[in-house]
This record gives structure tokens, C-alpha cells and sequence, in this order.
């Protein structure tokens, strides 16, 4: 099928929306909106309070633009506190890594293949890591090359400080289980590193979200793991949806409570969404009456 649509000017796609019976309280402040965050974008947002098996789009309930840029604004705060707790995780996790497999087995330790299970992963990974330092602009990187031979490649804790939280959680999967892995996992308060290694790497799909600035508030991402027993004190309810971000706010917050005890991620969370605009906590994942459980009340 050939694509035919046509772009259409903003004073259309007012009138087009209001064709399918979004209503506007301001269609000059709504034009204003529109000429700086796109038509297509906002679909988003709109896409599921609409008929879309219908080809024009109507509207399912009643909902003004005003409501839709609400919802718009709110998951753009949302990202912001994620992409924030997501930092302190990352580094975190990274310095973990770095520090217990250097003190084990040397300087070096990422560049040794008889540490990982898949030397064809190993092989990749190493590879992207070194696509990665090639295109740092870090002073330590330079330095290194500049005065130092052999070995060619900076240490671990050069080197993986310039790498993706991606690439990081990657390698992580990829190395044996051994006394590091055991206590860097514990380290983060939990029993089993499968749960460790899938929690990163969920943490750095949702982190390339926020990054690109793309919605969180209703997507469905990889499937979190979610722990019977840890250390700490965790969710009670373990029948939330693994796929949507309450489940994975909720990990981030158990981490955030260990390595940054004084955080104020669970105040600035439960004061957004009491303003979360047209009901949308079920399409999140927050379950009915979350914060009366021990691991989200204040005090």
C-alpha cells in the first residue's frame, strides 16, 4: 500500500481534532502548543482515548486538548524523576562492577575472556566497548594513550566509565558467576543475580526512553522480575504488572533506598501523581491503595 497522507497546517490539525471531538478552551494557545511540539507526537496521548479502528479517529469520551497537554506535561515530569534515579543507579552499579572485579582479578579484568560464559559475546561486547573509548573525549582516556603502552587499553575503571549503561548491563550478563557477582547483587539487596542482571538491563531500555524523550506513562516494556524474597523491605503485592512502569519505579526505589538513603524520589513521585491528569494510574500500573503498603508510606 502506497503512504498518500498529506502534512497538514497547524489551523488544520485544530480542525481536524475537533472533527473527532477533542475540544479546545483556547484554539490560539492550542495553535501555539502545536507549533512547537508536533501533531504526530501528541498522537501519542490522544491515540488511547480514541476509536482507532475507526478510520477517522473519533473521540470515546469526552476530553479536551487542554487535558491531552496535561497528560503530555505530566509524563514529561515523570521522565525527568526516572532519568534522575536511573543516574544514581547506573553509577552505582557501574563502581560496583568495577571495584570488586579490579580488586579480585586486576586492572584489567573486563579485557579477560576465561571471566565471561560466551566468548562470542565477549568478543562483541569488547568490541562496541572499544567503539565507545575511541569516540571519548574524556582527559583520562587521552591521558592514558598519551603516556602509557602496555597494556594498549586503559584499565576498567577508565575504560567502563565511558560505557553505556546498555553495554554495561551486557557485560555484567555475560560474566561467570563467581564472589564479585554474588556481592555486588547483594550489594543491591537482593538473593539472585538473575534478578540483578534483569533489573539493569530493563533500567537501561527505560533510561534510552527518557533520553530520547520518547512516553512512559502507558508503554509496555520488557518484563521486570520481581522478587519472592530480598533482603530489604519490598512491594507485598507481587501480582503487579511486570511490563508497566510502576513495576519498574518500584525496583528503582528499592535500589535508591540503599545506595542513596536520604533520596527524595518516593516524595517527589507521590506528589506527581497526585495531580496524574484523566485517571491514568491503572494505565501505569499503580495498583488500588499502593501507598498504604509499608515500602511507599513516608513516614
Amino acid at each position: 500500500m502506497k503512504y498518500t497522507k498529506l502534512p497538514i497546517s497547524i489551523p488544520d490539525q485544530i480542525a481536524t481534532l475537533k472533527e473527532r471531538g477533542l475540544s479546545f478552551a483556547d484554539e490560539y494557545k492550542a495553535a501555539h502548543y502545536l507549533s512547537n511540539i508536533s501533531f504526530y507526537r501528541l498522537r501519542a496521548y490522544t491515540y488511547p482515548f480514541q476509536d482507532n479502528n475507526n478510520p477517522g479517529h473519533p473521540f470515546i469520551k469526552p476530553v479536551s486538548f487542554e487535558e491531552i497537554m496535561g497528560l503530555y506535561v505530566f509524563d514529561r515530569q515523570l521522565r525527568l524523576l526516572l532519568f534522575n534515579a536511573i543516574e544514581k543507579i547506573e553509577v552505582a552499579f557501574r563502581t560496583q562492577i568495577i571495584y570488586h572485579y579490579a580488586m579480585k582479578h586486576g586492572s584489567h579484568w573486563h579485557l579477560n575472556m576465561l571471566l565471561y560464559n560466551n566468548g562470542s559475546l565477549f568478543a562483541d561486547h569488547i568490541s562496541s566497548l572499544q567503539k565507545e573509548i575511541n569516540r571519548s573525549k574524556e582527559t583520562f582516556i587521552d591521558h592514558y594513550r598519551n603516556k602509557y603502552t602496555d597494556p594498549k587499553e586503559p584499565p576498567a575503571w577508565m575504560s567502563l566509565e565511558v560505557t553505556s549503561m546498555g553495554l554495561l548491563s551486557k557485560i555484567f550478563s555475560n560474566l561467570k558467576d563467581d564472589t564479585c557477582k554474588d556481592a555486588i547483587t547483594r550489594h543491591f539487596g537482593l538473593k539472585d543475580v538473575d534478578t540483578l542482571e534483569n533489573w539493569m538491563r530493563c533500567f537501561s531500555l527505560i533510561r534510552n526512553i527518557c533520553a530520547h524523550h520518547s512516553r512512559v506513562w502507558n508503554r509496555r516494556m520488557t518484563q521486570l522480575k520481581i522478587p519472592k524474597k530480598t533482603i530489604n523491605i519490598f512491594l507485598e503485592n507481587k501480582t503487579v504488572l511486570r511490563y508497566k512502569v510502576y513495576a519498574y519505579i518500584s525496583c528503582m526505589q528499592y535500589i535508591l533506598n540503599i545506595i542513596s538513603p536520604e533520596h527524595n524520589f518516593k516524595k517527589s513521585l507521590i506528589s506527581l501523581m497526585q495531580n496524574c491528569p484523566l485517571l491514568q494510574e491503572k494505565e501505569m500500573g499503580f495498583p488500588n491503595n499502593w501507598q498504604q503498603e509499608q515500602f511507599w508510606k513516608t513516614i
